[in-house]
């Protein structure tokens, strides 16, 4: 099983290429993507910059519900939805924002709300032409 996801956990793409003076401590999270362990959103963000590079955050706060019991077995499904719901390749991170166990009429369900991020060389976001890189489904059954 993943590692917990918390506030502030940031999920970056496999493959993406990093200068060689950033380094941070990561695991495996899912197919195609890491768990930053070591750092939250602002300790990555302060850490790229130091580095030269931009760790982009995109307005505008997405967020996945399933239905499911207060665990991370229940946020690891409302992840694999963000997942599987990125239309864009072009953002190679996101950053948790939010993770709210709720009941509604006796069934639990969680939300998990995100931005997306991107880190990249320069300071100018490159190559994005769809604003709405995810597609915006706000109750999954999973």
């Amino acid at each position: 099983m993943p590692g917990t996801i918390k506030a502030g956990t940031v999920l970056i793409r496999e493959g993406t290429p990093l200068p060689d003076t950033l380094t941070f401590q990561s695991d495996v999270y899912s197919l195609g993507w890491r768990s930053v362990t070591s750092l939250d959103g602002y300790g990555m963000d302060r850490k790229t910059h130091d580095a030269g590079w931009s760790f982009f955050y995109l307005a505008g706060e997405s967020r996945a519900t399933v239905f499911g019991g207060d665990g991370q077995e229940t946020v690891h499904k409302a992840i694999k939805c963000i997942l599987a719901g990125l239309k864009s390749e072009k953002f190679n991170s996101l950053e948790i924002t939010r993770v709210a166990f709720k009941h509604f009429l006796g069934v639990p369900y969680a939300t998990v709300s995100f931005h997306l991020r991107n880190m990249q060389e320069g300071m100018f976001l490159l190559g994005v032409d769809d604003s709405r890189a995810w597609k915006d489904g706000r109750l999954v059954a999973a």
